[in-house]
């Protein structure tokens, strides 16, 4: 069977959506997530790249966004997703209510290093979580320096093991040193596969022993799967998480934790729950996992969430911008 011709800028936008939602907390420093759907002959797709994202790095987006809505996804391996709780850098107080949005999950993966506050505060949360749940990671997002990184991971695990700590530094050499000198902590690599023109460099390297995957930056389910083949042949395994997704995009996450291989984490797909409102209900998460099915965003849900015209116009733009990228590496 030929192929199906990839769609034209204007084909894309012909039905897309430029929704803006509302968050419950302050996340990545922003209280909206503002992403274009697109409606293709294999359903929807999103394209959501951050705005500081260069139109390069954007385009794997869109690039994602259109395999979704015109080819659809590969075989799926298993039908359910476990998947982790997420908590933000919110106070002690606040654990027990944010893990209450995540019902059976077992892991939680724990914000730290949050601009403006420090260790003990760190320090306070996980403890909060760690009277809830047995499995703790936590994600520094690439915040601190290879000794601030040596000093709060080792107070971190003083009490109890992290399952891992997410790129506990921004550049590969600082994981790589990171690693060394804390030899019992694993080391996750997350902006550093995701937002590198070679995925595996700090694999190379030495810098991880798990890989944080997320299907939009690395343009799809398919790249994705392939991805994690050449990851588990360096002994690196993958969790697939989400890139603060709609309803949308969470399914597309499923689609691709569901044909990987293997899968022996959680999966950080579970942030549907930091939406106020979102383009199709919230999927249900019993017994701390998804469902692996297809979503379509509800008409009048898409109607009340519609951005300003003025951001409906920029993220038009963006995706044409994108689209010609994209024809530029022969897509």
């Amino acid at each position: 069977m030929t192929p199906r011709p990839l769609p034209s800028a204007d084909e894309l936008l012909d039905g897309a959506v430029v929704v803006s939602l509302p968050m419950r907390v302050r996340f990545r420093g922003i209280t909206e997530r503002e992403v274009l759907l697109l409606r293709g002959p294999a359903g929807w797709g999103e394209f959501g790249p951050f705005p500081e994202y260069g139109d390069d790095e954007a385009a794997y987006w869109l690039q994602s966004a259109m395999e979704a809505a015109w080819q659809g996804y590969p075989p799926a391996r298993r039908s359910r997703i476990a998947v982790n709780a997420t908590v933000p850098a919110v106070g002690p107080e606040r654990v027990a209510d944010v893990l209450a949005r995540f019902p059976g999950a077992s892991t939680a993966k724990v914000k730290v290093a949050e601009p403006g506050q420090d260790l003990a505060q760190d320090l306070a949360r996980v403890r909060a979580v760690r009277e809830h749940l047995p499995n703790v990671r936590i994600d520094a997002n690439g915040g601190w320096s290879v000794d601030e990184a040596v000093r709060a991971l080792t107070a971190l695990t003083a009490d109890a093991p992290l399952e891992y700590a997410e790129q506990p530094c921004a550049t590969v050499p600082e994981l790589v040193e990171v690693r060394r000198r804390l030899p019992g902590v694993r080391i996750a690599a997350d902006e550093s596969i995701r937002r590198a023109e070679d995925p595996l460099r700090v694999v190379h390297a030495g810098g991880a022993d798990v890989a944080i995957v997320k299907v939009a930056p690395l343009g799809g389910v398919r790249r994705l799967v392939a991805l994690a083949g050449e990851l588990a042949g360096h002994g690196v395994e993958v969790v697939v998480s989400s890139a603060l997704d709609s309803a949308v995009g969470i399914a597309t996450g499923l689609a691709a934790a569901a044909a990987l291989p293997e899968l022996p984490y959680a999966c950080g797909l579970g942030t549907g729950g930091f939406f106020e409102a979102d383009v199709a209900p919230a999927l249900h998460l019993s017994e701390g996992a998804l469902d692996v099915v297809p979503v379509a965003p509800e008409p009048d849900m898409l109607d009340a969430l519609r951005a300003d015209p003025d951001r409906v116009e920029w993220w038009c733009e963006r995706l044409r911008r994108c689209r010609t990228v994209l024809a530029g590496r022969g897509l």
